[in-house]
């Protein structure tokens, strides 16, 4: 409904955000096209337009040249503050997040060396796969390792399950482009943008007991950080090229 003196086009970009909130553009979906759309709402083209322009100002759409427009994927939020599983951690706000096991054994760490578990996981995020995880467990913990299902128990979780508490976790993520070894999990060419997640875990005794690198797909994920006085330690270092 048009209120008084409201602009036709913000009614338009309210009914159309209010069909993307209720599901009836789901995300990732495209929208019909300019002239159908223009004639369903009976307006001009370029008071359509400026209607999508809102919508794609707060983040509702995607308008890619020749293609047309989509309804823009949910975004997950990586959150620096917490020491969880990404899955756990990602299920806490509310998203369906399902793990694939790629493989799991025991193999030689180029940190922990010989007889480690080494667990390689894809993450799917609203059904497309978002990251590419690999994890890898020292022994004497890995051999206790074998047999879970990970692809329902986070590797924290089944820790935790063997006695071993996680207490810290040093982390770098950066910017990176896909290449070729993640390319094929993730289903995206070689050179899309993503993060990489580079992390230590650490035991209550001091001992690294996971060494974790994830790939995420840089349109998947937002980073977000809760700042306090004391609650959390961030190191900013540029790259020299």
């Amino acid at each position: 409904m048009v209120r008084d003196g409201e602009p036709r086009y913000r009614a338009i970009a309210a009914d159309l955000a209010a069909k993307i909130h209720a599901g009836d553009y789901p995300a990732g979906s495209a929208l019909p096209a300019q002239r159908e759309l223009s004639g369903a709402y009976g307006v001009t083209l370029m008071t359509l337009r400026q209607a999508l322009r809102q919508l794609s100002d707060e983040g509702l759409i995607v308008q890619q040249a020749g293609r047309g427009t989509f309804v823009s994927p949910p975004h997950l939020a990586y959150r620096l503050g917490s020491l969880r599983s990404l899955a756990d951690d990602l299920r806490e706000q509310g998203h369906a997040v399902r793990t694939v096991v790629v493989s799991a054994g025991l193999a030689a760490s180029p940190r922990f060396g010989a007889g480690s578990l080494r667990l390689e996981r894809v993450r799917e995020f609203a059904g497309r796969p978002s990251v590419h995880q690999t994890s890898w467990v020292p022994a004497p913990h890995a051999e206790r390792l074998l047999g879970v299902d990970f692809a329902a128990v986070a590797l924290y979780a089944a820790l935790a399950d063997i006695g071993v508490a996680v207490a810290r976790a040093a982390e770098t993520i950066r910017p990176a482009l896909l290449e070729a070894s993640s390319k094929v999990h993730l289903h995206e060419p070689a050179g899309t943008p993503v993060f990489v997640s580079e992390r230590t875990t650490f035991a209550l005794d001091g001992a690294a007991v996971v060494d974790d690198r994830a790939v995420i797909l840089g349109d998947a994920m937002e980073i977000r950080a809760e700042r306090a006085a004391t609650g959390l330690s961030m190191t900013w270092s540029g790259t020299q090229t």
